[in-house]
């Protein structure tokens, strides 16, 4: 009796295994289905096609195809809240910005709560914000601007893309650290921010470098200083905002994955392990290197704790400097 109920489990499973089944309670291998990629952004920007460029490397790597569908719109609210109703499966990721870290300080009630509610999987990379002005201005150097500032406080005009911007925020935190009052002229966007620069409408723009590099390199702009650690390696001979007498300063643009929270480990460690091949590759690199950034490689726990002190550094400045939303 034995042998034949053998022999009957044995024939259960062959025929599974012939029609592409599997027993009830089998692990589904991960991936075997595409796997989508949330971005709280406009097609055609800089997060748009980091996103496109990493998740083509990626499906690559994984043997499925990765989709791309943008998600614009409540200050990326919008795409994070779709991310979040998603299964922890792995199938739904969304590539972020300094806006999630941001948001839950920025609007009230918060969005969502970084930690209860998000798995951080990997960074990719980094992209500089610039204080920037036109070729004719006045200012030469970081440190023009800021002596005038001084003599005048809220007479230099700085442009950033909005409210709660990184840029925005960027440029609140110099200001803190240098002792500055500037006056904040707040726009819908990077591009309409350096229309007003160009026709001197305002003094100084602060803008992430891919938006100002075009500009600069057709000579219009004079960028002062970047806000990153380390040169951009678009923007030779620009010094850092450290390096024009403000030590320690840092502000960049970051952009890093995220999963649904309740990823199960091993699919966590898949992905990271696949983001860090994507970021590796010469295409990915010249992705961010047109955008003015660099490539983070790392662990997933160097991208939590980028996610904590961000939230902590720009949730202490927007309460105390009473920022709001647009």
């Amino acid at each position: 009796m034995k042998t034949i109920t053998r022999r009957l489990v044995l024939a259960q499973a062959g025929l599974l295994a012939i029609g592409g089944l599997k027993p009830a309670g089998a692990a589904e291998a991960f991936p075997s289905r595409p796997l989508k990629i949330y971005v709280g952004y406009s097609a055609g920007g800089a997060v748009d096609a980091i996103a496109r460029s990493v998740g083509q490397r990626m499906a690559a790597i994984l043997g499925q195809p990765v989709v791309v569908e943008n998600k614009p719109g409540a200050g990326t609210n919008i795409a994070v809240k779709s991310l979040i109703g998603s299964p922890p499966d792995g199938y739904t990721l969304l590539l972020a910005a300094n806006a999630l870290a941001v948001n839950p300080s920025l609007f009230q009630p918060p969005p969502y709560d970084l930690e209860r509610d998000l798995t951080p999987v990997a960074l990719v990379g980094r992209v500089p914000v610039v204080f920037a002005v036109r070729e004719g201005s006045e200012f030469k150097t970081l440190q023009q601007m800021v002596t005038a500032a001084r003599a005048k406080p809220g007479a230099v005009t700085v442009a950033t893309p909005g409210n709660g911007s990184t840029p925005h925020l960027a440029m609140e935190l110099f200001q803190h650290t240098a002792g500055l009052s500037l006056r904040h002229v707040p726009y819908k966007g990077g591009a309409p921010a350096l229309t007003d620069l160009l026709g001197g409408h305002v003094d100084v723009v602060a803008v992430n470098a891919l938006e100002a590099l075009p500009l600069a390199k057709g000579g219009k702009l004079r960028v002062l200083a970047v806000m990153s650690a380390e040169h951009s390696a678009v923007l030779p001979g620009v010094p850092t905002v450290a390096e024009s007498g403000f030590p320690g300063f840092e502000a960049s643009v970051w952009y890093g994955f995220v999963a649904p929270a309740g990823l199960p480990k091993p699919v966590l460690a898949q992905l990271h392990a696949a983001v860090q091949k994507a970021i590796e590759s010469p295409e990915v690199r010249e992705q961010l290197a047109a955008a003015g950034g660099l490539p983070l490689p790392g662990p997933t726990a160097q991208f939590d704790q980028l996610l904590k002190s961000d939230a902590a550094r720009y949730g202490k400045l927007i309460r105390e400097a009473g920022i709001k939303p647009e």
